[in-house]
């Protein structure tokens, strides 16, 4: 379903061709690795944050919003695979009325418990060095070795003291199981064996004083695309070639693990004075103490033990804000900071440092000469005014969705979102194929100051001349649509098979 919204909210589509890139400010792909502490954490390091309105028939009075972690993954992951981590606290926050801090937070909170399968060998039972003992077809089945729980809690007001209150499937129940990793086809019956199994773990949940929604978590094939090989060797490809087909896609082959979760939007619009618009960012934090056992008992996790208040180490809005923006000193800062202290990272949107390393890797690509960079100020920390800035808005980093705007069918949406036309995709929230890589190099040299013309439609304070590569239609050459994913909930397609990885 489309709804053109350019009378009502959007300003002319020549100036609305360029807010799908813009918003994001100079960033590139997906946060992979992006601070050195991460590197060392990849269980809590966030790779990427979707929010939409869901366009699953019948869903569309619903958000969906998914936070991937653990990047990188190889689908032939054994004997351990990948699993959140039990000492971790993943959380999803909600602004619900643009003043940089979280009024609605939903927080995740994971278990491992070993089963203890063994074999008899020679007259002695013998633990099994695997995580299952044969097929897999159902929830928690015995053959599994490791059953993964984790248990969603919803705070109000602030993520530590607000009150905190349970949610729960049918009959109350609040521990969800969560699949194993797709292990390959022969443990799950067949080539499309893994999703019949995973998808017996989409739960329809009770969201207290909320309504119902719907969560997955589960290992996902990811969703991004981008050259990242050749974007990070000094962008070593040709930035204004073929916009689709012309490199290689290097997270084809990689798998994620996603936490997706489906919430009426009433529940997140109700109470904040009629605004639509609605932010959303994900965290991680671990624990301040860690004490590791020199003589480890037998189980999961015994190997160590931790203790102390929660410390964020991980923080993701929009995508590779901290990869690409903010400097290698301060990439652990952020990390653990909150929107509402965004200000002390304000030179590295004013005075971004990616133009200038584009205009020296191609010199007939000059850099803007307006600074202090009041067009990325305005769209990356505000959002763009009648799209999805909030009535009272605070500057601050996070995706920002207007859920006044229908969604689009899968069928009739565009990668490129607002700037094509459907206002339904990206900045507007950001959807699964939503080509941000492309749109984001774009604004990083300037099409807003371009595309506001010389009396400054758009009101951000620069004009086509402080930017002369503004229209430039820069690319990574990788490109995906809606249908390349799947159309109903959690949307994401299945992981690779982990026997299937060479392929």
């Amino acid at each position: 379903m489309r709804n053109s919204i350019t009378s009502q909210v959007l300003l002319p589509t020549l100036m609305a061709s360029v807010v799908a890139g813009i918003f994001t400010g100079p960033v590139m792909a997906s946060s992979h690795r992006e601070s050195p502490f991460l590197t060392e954490q990849p269980k809590v390091d966030a790779t990427d944050l979707y929010l939409f309105r869901s366009y699953e028939a019948g869903r569309q009075d619903y958000v969906t919003v998914m936070a991937n972690y653990i990047p990188f993954q190889d689908p032939f992951g054994g004997p351990n695979f990948y699993q959140f981590d039990e000492n971790g606290l993943y959380e999803i926050h909600f602004d619900t009325n643009g003043d940089a801090r979280e009024d609605i937070t939903f927080q995740f909170h994971f278990k491992n418990t070993p089963k203890g399968a063994a074999l008899p060998v020679g007259g002695k039972l013998v633990k099994i060095p695997l995580i299952n003992a044969g097929p897999i077809n159902t929830v928690n089945p015995p053959t599994l070795n490791v059953r993964e729980t984790y248990t969603i809690d919803v705070v109000k007001g602030d993520r530590r003291t607000g009150p905190r209150t349970p949610v729960t499937m049918g009959g109350g129940a609040r521990e969800f199981d969560k699949p194993v990793d797709n292990i390959g086809d022969k443990t799950f019956g067949g080539a499309d064996g893994y999703e019949k199994y995973a998808g017996q773990h989409i739960y329809d949940v009770a969201i207290p004083n909320c309504g119902n929604g719907r969560v997955f978590v589960g290992q996902r094939k990811d969703p991004f695309y981008i050259a990242v090989g050749k974007t990070f060797d000094l962008i070593n490809l040709n930035p204004l070639g073929a916009e689709a087909g012309g490199n290689e896609n290097n997270l084809e082959r990689k798998n994620v693990s996603t936490i997706a979760m489906e919430i009426p939007i009433s529940c997140l619009t109700n109470g904040n004075g009629g605004d639509p618009v609605i932010g959303a960012y994900t965290t991680a934090s671990k624990r301040q103490g860690r004490l590791i056992d020199p003589t480890p008992g037998p189980g999961l996790n015994t190997a160590s033990k931790e203790g102390g208040a929660w410390t964020q180490v991980s923080r993701l809005g929009m995508p590779l804000v901290n990869e690409v923006v903010i400097g290698m000193d301060d990439k652990n800062r952020f990390n653990a900071s909150r929107p509402s202290g965004d200000a002390q990272f304000i030179d590295y949107v004013t005075h971004p440092t990616l133009p200038a390393l584009i205009q020296t890797l191609f010199p007939s690509a000059p850099a803007p000469t307006n600074f202090p960079r009041t067009d990325l100020v305005t769209v990356f920390l505000k959002g763009i005014e009648g799209v999805n800035q909030p009535k009272n808005v605070v500057p601050s980093e996070m995706l920002r969705l207007n859920t006044s705007i229908a969604p689009t069918a899968r069928e009739a949406q565009n990668p490129l979102g607002v700037a094509a036309g459907d206002n339904a995709g990206f900045p507007n929230g950001r959807r699964p194929a939503d080509d941000v890589v492309d749109l984001s190099l774009r604004v990083a040299m300037g099409a807003l100051c371009v595309l506001t013309g010389q009396n400054d439609a758009l009101k951000v304070g620069c004009k086509p001349s402080d930017a002369p590569a503004g229209s430039a239609a820069l690319t990574d050459g990788v490109r995906k649509t809606a249908a390349d994913f799947k159309a109903a909930f959690p949307y994401f397609t299945a992981p690779i098979s982990g026997n299937a990885a060479a392929q």
